[in-house]
């Protein structure tokens, strides 16, 4: 696979870097309920870390924050309160909780979230961002976990979906999403074969995609490896995943570039969790563990 076939993105971002005027139209989205729950990390907030924080975003005691809430287990709407939860929600609220900041997650267009922090709607996005060299571009990152892009089918993969060849086969997958560019990729290499073009079925949400292979609609899809994992957990032994995960890259909380030392103080607090076990606790009892980090960085992106 080429290094452009990475996991949950927004598309144009280099468009974005040229086009000062869609960069300021095209914020935002709809605003869902936000979530205030604060998770206390041990030792609680870190005097000088929260001195680190600049005074313009200290001001108001809280982080806007830019997610789209459709992605399980990382980010989604909790159907009973209506409020956006999720392991990538409650560990940035914990890291913001480091910095002795309360959070508003404000439900978000993904493919909107890096122009509203370019043009200042949010002060951070944490939506599963990969970071990558172009994004780096318009954004920084700190990188916080490590994921893959995997593939599922209903039980025994009825429809015989081999992701090398799967050619002529109907496959789900999300707007916005690069995943969209490897099946672009897998598609023309049927065709360029002489085989049948796999038809894209490509859908707003990833929710969406899940239900489509459940109810049989779609013979596979693919997605962030944690998402697809947490599909297959919540719909028992309806869907399992086939092949292996590739295209390993890291998740990123995407700040402005003129956040200043902020993506420091973002960073310290961060290392901080990871330290007092905080981060662990709050991966393993989410069931992602295995895309843990040890060092995270600030642009670390591979491509």
């Amino acid at each position: 696979m080429t290094s452009g076939s990475l996991r949950r993105r927004a598309v144009a971002v280099a468009a974005l870097a040229l086009t000062g005027t869609l960069v300021l139209s095209a914020c935002g989205g709809d605003d869902g309920d936000a979530g205030d729950d604060t998770v206390t990390p041990a030792g609680g907030a870190d005097a000088a870390l929260s001195a680190m924080v600049p005074a313009n975003i200290k001001s108001d005691g809280k982080l806007v924050i830019g997610t789209d809430a459709s992605y399980p287990p990382n980010e989604s709407i909790d159907p009973a309160t209506q409020k956006i939860v999720g392991w990538d929600v409650e560990l940035f609220t914990a890291v913001a909780a480091k910095l002795g900041l309360k959070v508003e997650f404000q439900n978000a267009g993904f493919d909107t979230i890096i122009p509203g922090i370019q043009s200042g709607k949010y002060e951070v996005g944490v939506s599963s961002f990969t970071d990558t060299k172009e994004r780096e571009q318009v954004v920084d990152f700190v990188t916080y976990y490590s994921a893959g892009t995997s593939w599922a089918t209903l039980k025994g993969n009825p429809k015989g979906v081999n992701p090398d060849d799967a050619c002529g086969k109907n496959i789900g997958v999300q707007q916005g999403t690069v995943q969209v560019d490897d099946l672009k990729a897998r598609s023309k290499k049927c065709t360029d074969a002489g085989k049948p073009a796999i038809n894209q079925v490509v859908r707003k949400q990833q929710t969406e995609v899940n239900n489509d292979l459940v109810a049989g609609k779609i013979d596979g899809m693919l997605a962030d490896s944690p998402i697809v994992g947490d599909a297959v957990k919540k719909t028992g032994d309806k869907l399992e995943i086939i092949g292996q995960i590739y295209d390993t890259a890291p998740y990123g909380y995407a700040l402005s570039k003129q956040s200043g030392q902020f993506k420091d103080a973002v960073l310290g607090a961060l290392k901080a969790l990871i330290a007092d076990g905080t981060y662990k606790q709050i991966l393993d009892k989410n069931g992602v563990a295995t895309g843990a980090i040890t060092t995270p960085v600030i642009n670390g992106a591979q491509s």
